[in-house]
């Protein structure tokens, strides 16, 4: 199956060329109005994209939340995030981005129904932490870093293979992601930033410099760098994920789970 990006581009964000979704050549615009889709490997899929676009542009809540639901159940959280949602989202945000700011009442709508699915997607029941064990995993946007939604399908991912997790969402300040690291004791923390402006590479070092436990077991976490504001920026020793599904093995693997 091909890769899709952890998440599409709007606009006001760019993914790097290599991360870029690829659009078939010949992709129609649906009827109605709704946004060309890409077209994933198979032509069911495609034709879901299409159907959730057109539901979207219809502000049909109720059809767009069906569709959703039906996506991740019928082929898993990671493959329809990727194969559905993404997509979708990029399309409608290349018609906003080309028609004039009209649309933007249908990203919001769609953003939203993607936001409750991922919410509501089946999970696995996550443990309290056993002493000395592992702790989560927490994710965070950046400072002045608004867009989680790729947060929101990591976490809901992570919830599903039995890793416990901390979501903060959209814009933590410096100071709170510090004392959220001392408190829990994190074995990763994943710094989401979709924009070059709000990726800090001083404040990645500074997370994973952070230490705590006993004197002699001391410990510090793994800081996962996400989004396409990390483009271009080399930073060894802090992991940058390729899509959903390497951000999942590499936080599975960290705490101790098995990615399927």
């Amino acid at each position: 199956m091909r890769r899709a990006p952890w998440f599409a581009r709007r606009r006001d964000t760019a993914l790097p060329p290599s991360a870029e979704p690829a659009e078939p050549a010949g992709a129609a615009a649906g009827s109605r109005g709704a946004p060309a889709v890409p077209a994933p490997d198979g032509g069911d899929v495609r034709q879901e994209c299409r159907g959730l676009a057109r539901a979207a542009v219809r502000l049909d809540a109720p059809a767009v939340a069906e569709r959703l639901e039906a996506a991740v159940e019928r082929h898993g959280l990671a493959v329809a995030w990727q194969e559905v949602m993404v997509p979708t989202l990029h399309a409608v945000g290349r018609k906003w981005a080309s028609s004039g700011d009209r649309y933007v009442e249908v990203e919001h709508l769609l953003s939203w129904q993607v936001s409750t699915a991922l919410r509501r997607a089946p999970h696995a029941v996550v443990a309290g932490g056993r002493e000395g064990g592992p702790g989560p995993v927490l994710l965070a946007c950046v400072p002045g870093e608004q867009h989680s939604l790729p947060l929101e399908a990591l976490n809901a991912g992570l919830l599903q293979l039995g890793v416990p997790t901390r979501m903060f969402g959209a814009a933590v300040p410096v100071e709170a992601l510090t004392a959220a690291v001392r408190r829990l004791g994190p074995v990763a923390v994943v710094l989401w930033s979709q924009t070059r402006s709000t990726a800090s590479l001083p404040l990645a070092r500074h997370l994973a410099d952070t230490r705590w436990g006993v004197t002699g077991a001391r410990r510090a976490p793994t800081v996962v760098l996400g989004g396409s504001g990390w483009a271009g920026r080399p930073a060894p020793g802090l992991p940058r994920p390729k899509g959903l599904g390497d951000a999942l093995t590499l936080l599975a693997g960290a705490h101790g789970q098995g990615a399927a």
